[in-house]
C-alpha cells in the first residue's frame, strides 16, 4: 500500500484525466436511479389537523396520537374507503400521526396518487374524532347515560335518601337519633365536596370535543425520494464510487517514482535520465479491439497519476541527455559486443525514448566522443506480467529503459530475473520522463527503417523480440 498522501492536487489531476470515465459512471448511475423509480413508483402524502381544545398534558397528546393510528381506527378507515385489495393491515404502513404545538394532532396518509392521499387523510381524521368521542361517551346511544352523568344521578338519589332517613329519625329525643342525624349530614357534605371536585376535573366540563380543522390539502409533489432525486442520487453515488476506486487503485500499488528506487529494484546503477517531448495531449498507446477502443473513449488508456510533464527543456538539451547515455554505454561495454535495450511492454514513454536513443546513436558519427565505437543496440519489448528475454548470443549485457512512476518493485524484479535466466547482465537503467515541447522546435525524425526491433552500429544476430 502506498504511503503517499492524497492531496487536493491529486484529486484534481484524477478529475482532469478521468472525467470521461466519471461522466460515463454518472450516466450509468442515473439510469440505475431511473430504473429504481420505475420499480418503486412515487408516493404522495396528505395531512389533516385535529384540534384538541382545553388543557392537555404532553403525555395525553401522545396517547391521542397513538389512538389515531391504532388498529381499531385504521380498520374503520379501511372499511369506509372500500379500496380494492387494501385492508387495515396495508393501511397501517401508510398512516401516521404526530403532535404539534397548540394541542394539534397532525394525521397523515400516503397513497399512490394525490387524490387518494387526500381522501385517506380526511377519513383518518374523521374516524379518529368519532372513535375518541365514543370513548368519552359523547357518541353513545341516546338513551344510555354513562360516565360522570350517571354518577351525578346516583349522588342525587343518595342525597334524597339521606333526607328521608333524617326526617324519619326522632329529632332530639334520644342521643342515638342525634348521632344518626349528625352522621347523615356529614355524609351529605362529603358527597357534595366529592361532586364539586369531580366537576373540576371532568374533561366534559373543561374540554370540548375534538374538531377537524378543515379538509386535507391535496399534495402537489411526491414524497421523497422522487424520481429526480433517485436519478441524481444514483449519478452522485457512481461518481463517488468511481473516484474512490481510482484513488484506491493509485494507493494499492507502490510504483517506484525515483531513480534510486528503480535502480535498487533492478540491482544495477543509473546510467542517466532522458526526456521525451509531448504535445498538448498525453501520448496514448496503440491498441486494437473493442476493449482498447472502450478504454480510449473513457480516457483510461493513459495513466493519470504520473508526474506532470515539466515545461522546460529545448531540443538541444534533450539530445544532449541521449548523447551522455550513449557515452556512458561506450565507456562501460566492449566495442565488439551488442546490447539489449529492454522496454516494458505498454510503457509508451519508454518506447519513444528507446526510439530516440537508437536514432541518436545512429546519427552520431563514428569516432566522436559520444557515438564512436558504440555497441550494437537491439530494442526488445518485455511483458512485465510474464517477462521473457532472448537468450544471450553476441550481446554483452542489457540496459533497462523505463518511465518513472509506472512499475512496482516486484515487476522490475521480474524483469531482472528474466535477464538472469537469459544470461544477460543488467549493466544499467535509463529513466525517461515527459517534457512539454510547446516552445521547442521539432525533433529530428528517426530514419524510416528504425523501429522497436532496430539494430544500430551493426547487425545484431537474433533479430528483434
Amino acid at each position: 500500500m502506498s504511503d503517499d498522501t492524497i492531496r487536493l492536487v491529486t484529486i484534481g489531476r484524477m478529475l482532469r484525466w478521468r472525467w470521461r470515465l466519471l461522466v460515463a459512471l454518472a450516466v450509468a448511475g442515473a439510469l440505475l436511479g431511473l430504473g429504481a423509480s420505475v420499480l418503486f413508483p412515487p408516493r404522495y402524502t396528505a395531512s389533516a389537523s385535529v384540534l384538541l381544545p382545553g388543557q392537555w398534558e404532553q403525555r395525553e397528546l401522545l396517547t391521542q396520537a397513538h389512538i389515531a393510528t391504532s388498529s381499531t381506527v385504521v380498520d374503520r378507515v379501511a372499511d369506509s374507503l372500500h379500496w380494492s385489495g387494501v385492508g387495515g393491515r396495508e393501511l397501517r404502513d401508510r398512516v401516521s400521526a404526530k403532535t404539534t404545538d397548540g394541542n394539534i394532532i397532525k394525521v397523515s396518509g400516503t397513497a399512490e396518487s394525490p387524490a387518494r392521499a387526500q381522501r385517506l387523510a380526511d377519513r383518518l381524521a374523521e374516524q379518529f374524532v368519532a372513535f375518541t368521542a365514543r370513548l368519552s361517551g359523547a357518541g353513545g346511544e341516546a338513551d344510555a347515560v354513562t360516565g360522570p352523568e350517571a354518577l351525578r344521578q346516583k349522588v342525587a338519589q343518595t342525597n334524597r335518601r339521606i333526607t328521608e332517613l333524617a326526617d324519619a329519625a326522632d329529632p332530639g329525643r334520644t342521643v342515638e337519633s342525634v348521632q344518626a342525624r349528625t352522621a347523615l349530614e356529614k355524609l351529605r357534605t362529603a358527597l357534595e365536596e366529592a361532586m364539586k371536585k369531580l366537576d373540576e376535573v371532568d374533561p366534559a366540563a373543561n374540554k370540548a370535543g375534538m374538531v377537524v380543522m378543515g379538509p386535507a390539502t391535496r399534495p402537489g409533489s411526491a414524497t421523497p425520494p422522487t424520481r429526480g432525486q433517485l436519478v441524481v442520487a444514483g449519478a452522485l453515488l457512481f461518481v463517488l464510487a468511481g473516484s474512490v476506486w481510482q484513488l484506491a487503485a493509485r494507493r494499492g500499488k507502490r510504483r517506484l517514482r525515483t531513480e534510486s528506487e528503480i535502480a535498487a529494484a533492478l540491482g544495477t546503477s543509473l546510467l542517466g535520465t532522458v526526456e521525451v517531448a509531448t504535445g498538448r495531449s498525453a501520448d496514448r498507446p496503440a491498441g486494437q479491439g473493442p476493449r482498447a477502443v472502450a478504454r480510449r473513449l473513457l480516457g483510461m488508456d493513459t495513466r493519470w497519476d504520473l508526474p506532470a510533464p515539466r515545461a522546460y527543456g529545448d531540443e538541444a538539451s534533450r539530445r544532449l541527455r541521449y548523447r551522455r547515455v550513449c557515452a556512458r554505454l561506450r565507456s562501460q561495454l566492449p566495442l565488439s559486443r551488442g546490447l539489449l535495450v529492454l522496454v516494458p511492454d505498454g510503457d509508451e514513454i519508454a518506447r519513444r525514448a528507446a526510439e530516440q536513443l537508437v536514432a541518436e546513436a545512429a546519427s552520431a558519427p563514428q569516432g566522436s566522443p559520444s557515438g564512436g565505437g558504440l555497441p550494437a543496440l537491439r530494442v526488445v519489448a518485455v511483458a512485465v506480467d510474464q517477462p521473457m528475454v532472448p537468450d544471450r548470443e553476441t550481446e554483452s549485457g542489457a540496459v533497462v529503459l523505463l518511465s518513472a512512476g509506472s512499475w512496482s518493485a516486484a515487476e522490475l524484479g521480474g524483469i531482472a530475473g528474466a535477464c538472469a535466466d537469459g544470461g544477460h547482465e543488467v549493466v544499467g537503467v535509463v529513466v525517461a520522463g515527459l517534457v512539454r515541447a510547446d516552445t521547442a522546435g521539432p525533433a529530428d525524425p528517426p530514419p524510416a527503417d528504425e523501429a522497436l526491433a532496430l539494430a544500430v552500429g551493426g547487425d545484431a544476430p537474433g533479430g528483434s523480440a
